[in-house]
């Protein structure tokens, strides 16, 4: 069945999985990660990715957490999508907890569910420099690159790091030009690039942390997609 604008899938009898609304054809860029807190960096990513990859929506996914770290002080998901949702003024980002609505933990099996849902939306997923550079530590690493194209947004002090790392060594032949960013999305897997220009420091493991202080926070069988925006 083909998925359309505001249709809602299901997780057995009578559970509705939740997605922006999306229609084939459109162009979607895909942005995972804890979002605890989200923050400006955010925003800036999601911006950067919509005008240099031509992107019509960018999606944030807010993951339940990393199934192999201890969440007892991550905030219930409802509690960062509140967060997030109070963010976004823009209406071409939207929020969305997905993730834990199915029940999946690793984000090959997100973007698996999503390719197999939405049929004719073409995906990009966005990850931050310093992600590239563990990128082989992540559960089915090639498969994600074979599932959809990726763009890999710079990062202060980790552009020699991500350009260097295993896999962006394995996946080389596949990487478009910088300035055929916008060819990225639609462009048949494995694609990507690697996008200048926006080299923000923020995280929100610095935010919490900076908060605390004032006040007196997936590989072989390891993925870390805490904040994968800017982390």
């Amino acid at each position: 069945m083909t998925a359309r604008a505001g249709s809602s899938g299901r997780r057995g009898p009578g559970r509705p999985v939740r997605l922006p609304p999306h229609v084939p054809g459109l162009r979607i860029g895909l942005y995972g990660g804890s979002f605890n807190p989200p923050h400006a960096g955010h925003l800036q990513v999601s911006l950067l990715a919509l005008k240099r990859l031509r992107l019509d929506r960018v999606w944030w996914m807010i993951t339940p957490g990393n199934p192999l770290k201890d969440r007892g002080d991550l905030p219930a998901t409802r509690a960062r999508l509140a967060t997030a949702r109070a963010l976004v003024s823009d209406p071409r980002l939207a929020v969305t907890g997905f993730e834990e609505e199915i029940g999946r933990a690793f984000t090959v099996d997100s973007l698996t569910y999503l390719v197999a849902r939405c049929p004719g939306v073409d995906f990009v997923w966005i990850m931050g420099a310093d992600c590239l550079a563990g990128f082989h530590r992540w559960l089915g690493w090639r498969t994600i690159a074979a599932l959809m194209p990726f763009a890999v947004v710079d990062r202060p002090g980790w552009t020699l790091r991500a350009t260097r790392s295993r896999a962006a060594l394995a996946l080389a032949p596949y990487r478009l030009r910088e300035a055929e960013a916008t060819l990225l999305a639609g462009s048949p897997p494995p694609a990507w690039v690697f996008l200048h220009g926006l080299r923000s420091s923020l995280s929100s493991t610095e935010l919490r942390i900076r908060c605390d202080l004032c006040a007196g926070d997936r590989g072989a069988d390891v993925e870390n997609r805490d904040d994968s925006a800017l982390s």
